[in-house]
C-alpha cells in the first residue's frame, strides 16, 4: 500500500430540517389548532482513530465528505429524522488542522478516539412552537441552520517508541529487518527507504515496543536537498533515538564528521527532537580489519562515548543485535515508570 502522511480534505456537516406549517383536522373536532412538527438535527462528520491503518492513501482518492441532512418536520407533531453522521477512519497519531487557519483542532493519539471535525445545523422549529393564547392558528416556522464546512489538513506523525536516524546506507534498514518482522528495502546504493517503516521488536512474552525507520538525512537536508526533513516529523513522539554510523563508509568519508552533519540537521529541524535521548549505534563492525582500521574505530568510539552510550553491532550479520535490544527494552521501561 503506497504511503501518505499529509493530505487536504473538505469536509460538511449535514443541514438541520426545516419546521413544517400544518394543521390538525379530523371530523367532529373543529379548530384543531397547530400540529407542525420540528426538523430532525444535520448530521456531524466525526474523524476516529484505528489502529489497523497506518496511511492517510484513502483520502487522496476522495477528498469530499459530507454528513446526511436532517428531514424535515411533518404534521400530527411528527419530527424529522436526524441525519446521520458521516465517520471517516484515520491512523493512531493524525494530527488534524484547520487549512485555513493552521489551527490544531485535535491530536487522535489513542485508538478509537473520536473528534468532531464539523457540527451539524440545528433542527428548524414547526408552527405548534408558536402556539400561544394570543397565536391560536401560526404560520411561522423555522428553516434548518446549515452544518458546519470545512478545509482540514490530515497530518499523520506516526507512533513508535524508538527511531532512526542516520546518513543513508548506515544501516538502518537493515537494522529494523535484523530486530524485527519488517522487511524494508536493503540495497548498497543511497536512499533505499523511500517511506517509513515500522517494526514491532519483541524481547519475550509480554515484552516489546515499536521501532521506527525513516529516509535517511544528507548535508542540506534543512534546505530541501536529497529527501530533506519531511519525514522526521514521524520521530517526534518517539521516547529515544538510535543514531546509525557506518564505521567504514564506502565513501571514504570521516564516520565522526558525518555524526556532527546529522546533529546538526536535527537542531536545524527541531532543537526539541535534537534534544531527546539518542544513543550511538557503530553499525558494520564486521567491515573491519587491519591495525589502521582498528585503531581509527576506537578512536572514533572513544570520542563518541564521552558524550552518549554506544553499542557496537553488525546489523547484516545480527551480531550484537540482541543485546541491543534488551538494552532498549529495559531503557524503555525505566522511563514509562519515571513518568508514572
Amino acid at each position: 500500500m503506497k504511503f501518505l502522511d499529509e493530505v487536504e480534505i473538505l469536509v460538511a456537516a449535514g443541514k438541520g430540517g426545516p419546521g413544517c406549517v400544518s394543521f390538525r383536522r379530523e371530523k367532529f373536532i373543529p379548530l384543531g389548532g397547530p400540529d407542525g412538527g420540528d426538523g430532525g438535527d444535520g448530521g456531524s462528520v466525526y474523524l476516529q482513530a484505528v489502529s489497523n491503518l497506518n496511511t492517510l492513501i484513502d483520502f487522496h482518492y476522495n477528498r469530499q465528505y459530507k454528513a446526511q441532512n436532517g428531514e424535515n418536520g411533518r404534521g400530527s407533531d411528527c419530527a424529522g429524522k436526524k441525519g446521520e453522521d458521516r465517520i471517516l477512519f484515520v491512523p493512531v497519531g493524525t494530527q488534524v488542522y484547520d487549512a485555513d487557519t493552521q489551527e490544531l483542532i485535535g491530536d487522535l493519539v489513542n485508538a478509537e478516539q473520536k473528534l468532531c471535525v464539523a457540527k451539524g445545523g440545528w433542527h428548524g422549529l414547526g408552527n405548534a412552537r408558536f402556539k400561544s393564547s394570543t397565536n391560536r392558528s401560526p404560520r411561522q416556522f423555522t428553516p434548518g441552520q446549515p452544518g458546519e464546512e470545512r478545509r482540514l489538513r490530515l497530518s499523520l506523525k506516526l507512533l513508535a517508541d524508538v527511531g532512526l536516524v542516520g546518513l543513508p546506507n548506515a544501516g538502518k534498514s537493515s537494522l529494523i529487518r535484523a530486530v524485527s518482522a519488517a522487511t524494508p528495502k536493503v540495497a548498497d546504493y543511497p536512499f533505499t527507504t523511500l517511506k517509513p517503516q515500522l517494526g514491532v521488536v519483541s524481547l519475550e512474552y509480554g515484552r516489546s515496543f515499536v521501532m521506527a525507520d525513516v529516509p535517511g538525512l544528507i548535508e542540506g537536508a534543512s534546505e530541501g536537498t536529497g529527501l530533506g526533513l519531511r519525514f522526521l516529523k514521524h520521530l517526534e513522539r518517539t521516547r529515544l533515538l538510535l543514531h546509525v554510523v557506518d564505521i567504514s563508509p564506502l565513501d571514504g568519508s570521516d564516520p565522526l564528521k558525518n555524526v556532527l552533519t546529522i546533529e546538526e540537521e536535527l537542531k536545524k529541524y527541531s532543537p526539541t527532537l535534537a534534544a531527546k535521548p539518542r544513543w550511538f549505534i557503530l553499525n558494520k563492525i564486521d567491515t573491519l580489519s587491519g591495525d589502521i582500521s582498528y585503531r581509527n574505530y576506537e578512536c572514533l568510539k572513544e570520542k563518541l562515548v564521552k558524550h552518549r552510550p554506544c553499542f557496537e553491532i553488525s546489523a547484516l550479520q545480527r551480531v550484537g543485535t540482541q543485546a541491543l535490544c534488551y538494552a532498549l527494552g529495559e531503557f524503555l521501561e525505566n522511563s514509562a515508570d519515571s513518568l508514572s
